[in-house]
């Protein structure tokens, strides 16, 4: 199923919503004391501009490359921790690939086949992540996958951009919409000053830290300031449910917001062991590589959004629990595909419109923006549970495709008793999630058009 169906069956479904009154519903806990888990000051703000971002990263179109490319693309590169598989993939891009090559298809096979063994701005959570850049002029395809190498094709940095995608290979990440965690500006004595962050408040003894780094009109990367936005505590961990998942710990957070978004980020965790088991999974049945490489992709949405949830359950007091996944063998073709239509088509598809109706109607901004992202990328996981559901069932009996009938029919079921549960009112304003009546409003749209 294309993620597009689902958003405009998605828009349908919040558009019969929006003559319905709101409300919203939340482990450990911190002390509240007002700030993101403690900080020692900001940077100073003023004069700084937005990053320039475009696709899922930074924008390419400001880079004064000379002789210019005619493609240009950054790329993430992701290992896996006990394997050699590597998976790469597009972020951002500028330019049309191979335009002027001689031998387009020779271009664009090497251009396809361009990956290299390791990147810059490299972090480990779950999954590994390095970044590199290719381009093409003419017949050449060439990869840049250190700072020195970036810093050679940009030449003189005389564009903000290109001073941002340095610190960016320098390992500072970049928010496009949050000033303290993504700016830039230009610095009166020549170059430019770049706001970013590193690290992650996950553990003890961790921070997110915010960085101010010059970016010299010669491409060196030097750090002129520092400070914690959020410090790490012990409990942290860094969805989709995945089979062998333990209880956690009981919450005892008073605060429905922190509660709430602590489970959040604890089942967002869990979705990471949910992806790369489904992945193992499908190549044991022989799907094709297409719903494999979705299916990792899907992994490493998960650990962003656990970080983001997290984060958001911090600022309110809570602390999500590590997820426990017992160890199990991989399972039969049908209970993959009866975990899949109950969590995937099912849980997880509601779950994606929950996600849309709370980027429209939470009143918290850092929620709303943090749900618009996760929105998108859940809408897509809830395609790819379709398309498993799709491959799967001609693989099946008549009598097995009769229980994933069944499967699905009583986890709708399950669905509408658990939405009926009534809601703290600062979930449904501040976090936007639908009041009882507008989620069986939602849930009865889903049901005519997917479920029936």
């Amino acid at each position: 199923m294309h993620a597009l169906r689902l958003r405009h069956l998605f828009s349908r479904a919040l558009r019969a919503s929006l003559a319905t009154p709101l409300v919203l519903a939340g482990c450990g806990s911190t002390p509240d004391d007002g700030v993101d888990g403690g900080t020692d000051g900001r940077a100073d703000l003023t004069g700084y501009s937005q990053i320039a971002c475009s696709g899922n990263g930074l924008a390419l179109d400001a880079l004064t490359i000379s002789p210019a490319p005619d493609f240009v693309q950054l790329r993430y590169l992701y290992t896996y921790f006990g394997s050699d598989e590597r998976d790469s993939g597009p972020v951002s891009s500028q330019g049309q690939p191979c335009a002027t090559a001689t031998d387009a298809a020779a271009c664009q096979g090497a251009l396809e086949n361009a990956v290299p063994s390791a990147g810059f701005h490299h972090t480990c959570t779950e999954l590994c992540a390095d970044f590199f850049l290719v381009t093409t002029r003419g017949d050449e395809v060439k990869t840049y996958a250190t700072p020195e190498s970036l810093k050679s094709l940009l030449g003189t940095v005389d564009t903000a951009q290109e001073a941002v995608l340095l610190a960016f290979a320098a390992g500072n990440t970049m928010s496009c919409s949050q000033l303290e965690r993504g700016a830039v500006k230009q610095d009166p004595n020549g170059g430019f000053n770049v706001i970013g962050t590193q690290g992650y408040a996950c553990g003890k003894n961790t921070a997110l830290t915010q960085h101010v780094v010059r970016v010299s009109t010669s491409g060196e990367v030097r750090e002129v300031e520092r400070h914690v936005l959020e410090k790490g505590s012990d409990a942290c961990a860094i969805g989709r449910r995945p089979v062998g998942l333990q209880d956690a710990a009981s919450c005892e957070s008073t605060d429905a917001l922190g509660h709430y978004f602590a489970e959040a980020a604890h089942l967002e965790a869990a979705s990471v062991h949910a992806f790369l088991r489904l992945r193992e999974e499908l190549a044991l049945h022989g799907a094709d590589a297409g719903l494999q490489d979705a299916a990792r992709r899907s992994a490493m949405d998960e650990v962003l959004h656990t970080d983001v949830t997290g984060r958001i359950a911090r600022r309110f007091g809570a602390t999500p629990q590590r997820p426990v996944v017992a160890p199990l063998p991989l399972r039969p073709l049908l209970d993959v595909a009866l975990d899949n239509a109950v969590e995937g088509c099912v849980r997880e598809t509601y779950g994606a419109l929950v996600a849309h109706h709370q980027a429209l109607h939470a009143q918290d901004a850092e929620v709303r923006e943090a749900m618009a992202r996760i929105a998108e990328d859940e809408t897509r996981h809830a395609a790819l549970s379709w398309d498993i559901d799709q491959w799967a069932r001609p693989r099946l009996s008549p009598q097995e495709r009769g229980a994933l009938r069944e499967a699905q029919r009583q986890a709708v079921a399950t669905l509408r008793a658990e939405v009926l549960v009534a809601l703290d009112p600062g979930l449904v304003t501040a976090a936007g999630l639908p009041a009882p009546e507008v989620a069986l409003g939602l849930l009865d749209t889903l049901e005519q058009e997917l479920w029936a």
